[in-house]
Order: C-alpha cells, then structure tokens, then sequence
C-alpha cells in the first residue's frame, strides 16, 4: 500500500516528537487520526541524518513487519535516536539540526544475486546464524555496484565477502517507499 503525502508527512511529524517526547521523559505521542487508517503490520527503518551533511546519525528498524506502520515509525525513531550502537544518544540540543527520513518496506521475497537490481532493492542475508540488512538507498550513496552491494551486506552481517555465495546463505529483498523532511 502507498503512503499517501499527508500520511508521509504525519508519519515524519510522529518520528520527530516520538524522539523529542523521549529527551524529555514525556510519554509516547499519540497517533492523529489520520494514521489510524494503518492496521496491517508494515516493516519499516527510520534513518536520522545531520541536516547540514547528510551523515549518518542513526538507522534502525524492524524486518520482517510486527507492528502497523506508525507503531514501527514511532518505536525505529527512538531507536535509532538511543540505540544505534555507532552513535551516542541523540540530545535535546542537537535535535533541531536533524532530519529525520523514513523506508517503509515491502514483504521481503527470496532472490538470486543474479537478479538484484542496485537502487531498487534492499537486502536481507541470512548465513550460519547471522543476519544483515541493508536499505536500497545504501549502495547508491556508497557508489557500490551489485557485487559491492552483496559484499557490504556480507560485511554487516558480520561474515566474511563473498558469503552471499554459500548454498547455505540466503538471501531475500525488498523494496521501499524512501521519503525525508525537507
């Protein structure tokens, strides 16, 4: 199902006070009406970024879908503003000079390497008991090409390049609705 503009933008609106809420120890925002139209489970990552760079501040998410997609925004967004463990904490006084984006996900489906599309897919590898997602918005950022892409994300699963290869490894994609405050 895709996310309507002023879905888009209530959904941006609840990551930002869902974090802000949790700087000052208030409770979770309630959802506006407009979101209650989402009932299905929807996976989804909220990536926090510097507004004056565009670096990295923080990305976390859920994959596969256990909660509506507001639910899975509002709890990413803390998330990743508290719990990235290649950042501090996000602060009250930083806040204000954040952006923050959202990649609501489609059901991620099996795939043959051969077949992954740079730019259009996002990936999730399983091998040997570890697991590592990448969103498909990364390897375009990184410049990677499709062997680049299957290799980093044999990287953030924490096994060896080339893994993606091995019969026991598998490997699932999906795609994602990308939108970002202004």
């Amino acid at each position: 199902m895709a996310v309507g503009a002023r879905e888009r933008a209530a959904l941006l609106a609840l990551a930002r006070d869902s974090v802000e809420r949790a700087l000052v120890g208030g409770p979770a925002p309630h959802l506006v009406p407009l979101l209650a139209s989402f009932t299905d489970p929807r996976a989804a990552f909220v990536t926090i970024r510097q507004a004056q760079t565009g670096g990295l501040r923080g990305c976390r998410g859920e994959c596969p879908a256990r909660h509506t997609l507001p639910e899975c925004v509002r709890r990413a967004a803390v998330s990743a503003a508290f719990d990235d463990p290649r950042f501090p904490p996000v602060t009250l006084t930083e806040l204000p000079a954040l952006r923050f984006e959202i990649s609501a996900l489609t059901t991620p489906e099996p795939i043959r390497s051969d077949d992954v599309v740079v730019g259009t897919h996002g990936l999730l590898l399983s091998s040997g008991g570890s697991r590592g997602l990448l969103l498909p918005q990364v390897p375009i950022e990184q410049g990677w090409d499709r062997e680049t892409f299957l290799d980093g994300l044999c990287h953030k699963a924490g096994v060896p390049a080339g893994s993606w290869r091995r019969p026991e490894a598998t490997l699932t994609a999906f795609e994602a609705e990308v939108w970002a405050e202004p």
